[in-house]
């Protein structure tokens, strides 16, 4: 899916002035041998960006939120309620003691969003017994969203991500209020991409109190065509870290490929994606959920459906096997920042990704509830590493909570909490994130990485068990 911004590229202020630590925002050489894309060709300029959300569907719409056993019956792929997803993480403890999120506020950032959201929302919360935000408000800082149009795949892929985005948030964090943030994204002659969601998020940041940004979209390093364009789209993240927000950025859900710029075909060779490379950003890749008979979470996998032919036939139309699974690797446009050092044999001189993973898997998706036009009103299973970001920035705003205050870059508390073996920190130590797909007339496959206990390039640091994790964070980032 492809969003459009707007052709005049916005300043941001240099990297020495925001007092940044040069270990933090320094880019690597680009890679000089072999092909820069899916074809072989040479760096793309910045207004061939290509945007694109990470919200992947599986099933069909039904009038009522389909339980685990009626998505194993109708799609031979498991589906969870918000009950189950707050039972994996632990949560239930928290909520008991207050710890909802109250007084902090997730911003959700969305191209286009979606017409009907607000009301999505009512409902969604009523069938599941959750409580209205305490705030939802819905702002448009850098120019008017142009009329939804049902008939306009961008905005129907952008208004299913603003439904995922939105409702799991607050699933996670029913106390804190939610502003979403959308941006118009028509083309203009032919410039897509980031400046309009970085000025957009930029705004939020001077006008709006913020404790966590939540981005559900990415673009493939590669099809950027220096780090000088990648820096020149920084500002928002720069403004974010000197005034102790939190930003979180999804992996992506092609696993160790990445999708091009014709949006069709993928990079014969390992990538990762930008913003979540970004050493300001905590890129949070997925996992898969397992239950046990009696009901109770079980060690999670590394997201990848890869593989299984019922998760295809929804997400791509075909039996597979196409890529779908969590995104990870090194970057090519940043160095190993410094909270990085503890695990510098398994990310080397790069920037590594993830850092933390959570629910993402097609094989375990989550009930969205929306009525936007253009895709069948009612309720439809959803997953993708769209839904472990919003996820991962409830959990942000549960620890905000507990510190008082926000958290800001949270990435060396996540590293030093995994290397003194930290109860919240669950290790994921099985999958891996190499894909599979048809290309040119043939199968190719791109190795990626496989989970170990500790820090990985399929899963990061691991996952979480909140009731732990929420006050260790709290306190490991709160100083």
């Amino acid at each position: 899916m492809r969003a459009g911004l707007l052709a005049v590229m916005i300043g941001v202020c240099g990297l020495a002035a925001a007092g940044l630590p040069a270990a933090m925002v320094s880019a690597v050489s680009p890679v000089s041998s072999g092909p820069s894309g899916p074809s072989g060709s040479s760096g793309m300029a910045l207004a061939d960006v290509t945007v694109q959300p990470g919200v992947v569907h599986v099933g069909r719409a039904q009038a009522g939120p389909p339980a685990t056993a009626d998505c194993e019956k109708a799609y031979k792929v498991a589906c969870y309620v918000p009950a189950q997803i707050r039972q994996a993480y632990d949560l239930a403890p928290l909520y008991a003691s207050g710890i909802t999120g109250k007084g902090t506020t997730i911003v959700i950032v969305d191209s286009y969003g979606s017409p009907t959201i607000a009301h999505d929302l009512g409902v969604f919360d009523r069938t599941f017994s959750l409580p209205a935000p305490p705030s939802f408000r819905i702002i448009r800082p850098v120019g008017q969203v142009p009329a939804y149009n049902p008939a306009n795949s961008n905005m129907v892929g952008w208004a299913e991500e603003t439904t995922l985005d939105v409702e799991y948030a607050h699933t996670i964090a029913p106390g804190a209020n939610l502003l979403l943030v959308e941006t118009p994204v028509p083309e203009t002659e032919g410039v897509h991409g980031f400046p309009q969601i970085v000025a957009a998020e930029g705004y939020v940041l001077r006008h709006y109190h913020a404790d966590v940004i939540s981005q559900s979209f990415s673009a493939t390093e590669e099809t950027f065509a220096s780090p000088a364009s990648v820096q020149a789209l920084r500002g928002a993240y720069t403004l974010a870290y000197a005034d102790h927000v939190t930003v979180l950025a999804a992996t992506g859900d092609s696993g160790a490929a990445g999708v091009g710029l014709n949006e069709t075909t993928f990079y014969l060779f390992p990538v990762t994606s930008w913003p979540d490379s970004d050493p300001l950003v905590t890129g949070v890749g997925g996992t898969q959920l397992h239950f046990n008979s009696r009901g109770n979470p079980t060690a999670p996998t590394v997201w990848n459906d890869t593989y299984n032919q019922a998760a295809n036939e929804f997400a791509d139309g075909n039996v597979g096997p196409n890529p779908l699974a969590s995104g990870g690797g090194r970057s090519k446009w940043f160095s190993r920042p410094s909270y990085q050092n503890g695990v510098r044999g398994i990310v080397g001189g790069s920037r590594g990704v993830p850092d933390i993973s959570m629910s993402a898997a097609c094989n375990g998706s989550v009930d969205t509830y929306s009525t936007f036009g253009g895709a069948p009103a009612g309720w439809v299973p959803a997953c993708g590493t769209s839904e472990a970001t919003p996820l991962f920035a409830g959990i942000v705003a549960l620890a905000d909570q507990v510190a008082g205050h926000p958290l800001g870059l949270i990435n060396p508390a996540l590293y030093q909490l995994s290397a003194t073996g930290a109860p919240g920190i669950v290790d994921v130590t099985s999958g891996t994130n190499t894909v599979s797909f048809s290309q040119g007339g043939h199968e190719d496959t791109v190795h990626g990485y496989s989970a170990q206990k500790g820090y990985n390039l399929a899963s990061g640091v691991g996952t979480i068990n909140a009731y732990y994790f929420v006050p260790e964070l709290a306190r490991a980032a709160g100083h």
